[in-house]
């Protein structure tokens, strides 16, 4: 199933994009769902009828849903929280406190992608649109399945070992909530098989990433701080959509013809910031897009004859290899300056931070064994390269 991602900083109008997408989408005859993955759901004002948290049908082959991460949360994570808010209740914390410490950080994010992956798996659709939450809420949601993948799995591993042996043994000594087998096991469930499940949603090659823009200078540079980050993670963006640019006939008149002309400056800048993603251009209307006229209309002006369930450009991917005595890896990281990272191996991984974010990548065999000799960043892609003129054979 194919699967875009709309973010972007609040109010740049990446619900409208990402409903207008869908939309456009389902009336070429693509099964289509619209998935609200923002805690302020507001599909229902941009649709122009009430959306919930169960799959309502909104137009032939289009449906659309607000996730409750809430409830998702307690379908994979009840009986984990139960015996955590039991644990601290004991302790002395009370009521709301002892129910929000309960909740693993990360956890209502993850339950709405398991939302949306049980939707890619199910195989009742072909196209999925996501209208995220804004654009820092929107990297920890993407970026989760990952970071928390590897370090889960060995500490569940080791609990769960020592749970069958230490709480049978404990249960009647101690007056402290002990957890059982079946709390390891929703916890294990989630956070070991479901991540692992997660991420290949995420690093699939039909999923995508759109940065939604307006012409600020505030909102293209956090746009271009996520694009880097996402980067980072080996996740795929495929477009910018640049929203609420004057028509061509609003630069001809005195009053807006300096707002026309940094408009399009900034647009040739993020064409620049951005590339090689296609940039979109999306007009400023009349009116509110409330509807699915108003809806369908936008769609047809920001991609023109091209389908918007299309992977509509590709970035280079992460690239590992040896030339001349030097192992290296290779990461597209646009926007990054070399100063601003740390990049350090640790065993048999590598670790880049950038200002946002870090990521522990794992190294191939041959690459795992060998030291970091240099780094060097140009053209938007860092290359760390790894001794290996003393490696045997």
């Amino acid at each position: 199933m194919r699967l875009v991602l709309y973010t972007g900083k609040g109010g740049v109008g990446k619900t409208t994009t990402a409903a207008a997408t869908a939309l456009r989408a389902a009336q070429a005859g693509r099964r289509t769902l619209l998935v609200s993955a923002d805690a302020a759901h507001s599909l229902s004002d941009v649709l122009g009828q009430r959306i919930g948290s169960e799959v309502q049908a909104v137009a032939p082959e289009f449906d659309a849903i607000e996730v409750d991460a809430r409830v998702e949360l307690q379908r994979h994570w009840g009986k984990v929280h139960e015996f955590l808010v039991s644990l601290f209740r004991h302790q002395g914390i009370e009521g709301v406190i002892a129910e929000e410490l309960a909740l693993l950080p990360g956890a209502e994010e993850i339950a709405t992608l398991i939302a949306v992956d049980e939707f890619a798996r199910s195989g009742a659709y072909d196209f999925a649109v996501v209208d995220c939450a804004p654009t820092d809420t929107t990297l920890r949601l993407l970026t989760l399945p990952e970071v928390a993948h590897s370090s889960v799995r060995l500490l569940l591993k080791m609990q769960r070992s020592l749970a069958r042996v230490v709480t049978p043994l404990a249960r009647g000594m101690v007056e402290t909530p002990l957890p059982d087998t079946e709390v390891f096991g929703q916890a294990e469930t989630l956070l070991y098989t479901r991540l692992a499940s997660l991420r290949e949603l995420i690093a699939a090659k039909e999923t995508s990433v759109r940065l939604v823009v307006t012409s600020e200078r505030l909102v293209i540079d956090e746009a271009r701080r996520a694009f880097t980050d996402l980067c980072l993670f080996g996740l795929h963006c495929d477009a910018v959509v640049m929203n609420r640019m004057l028509p061509a006939e609003a630069g001809r008149e005195e009053f807006f013809a300096e707002w026309a002309k940094l408009q399009e400056e900034r647009f040739a800048e993020v064409e620049r910031a951005f590339a090689p993603l296609r940039v979109l251009r999306a007009e400023l209307g009349d009116d509110e897009v409330v509807g699915p006229e108003r809806l369908a209309d936008h769609a047809a002006q920001t991609f023109g004859d091209q389908h918007p369930d299309a992977v509509l450009s590709e970035m280079p991917a992460i690239r590992f290899g040896k030339e001349e005595g030097l192992g290296f890896v290779e990461i597209p990281l646009p926007g990054a300056k070399l100063g601003a990272l740390d990049i350090a191996k640790i065993e048999d991984n590598l670790l880049i931070k950038t200002a946002n974010a870090s990521r522990s990548l794992a190294l191939p065999h041959t690459l795992a064994g060998l030291e970091v000799c240099e780094a060097r960043l140009g053209k938007g892609v860092l290359s760390v390269y790894f001794d290996a003129s003393g490696e045997a054979g």
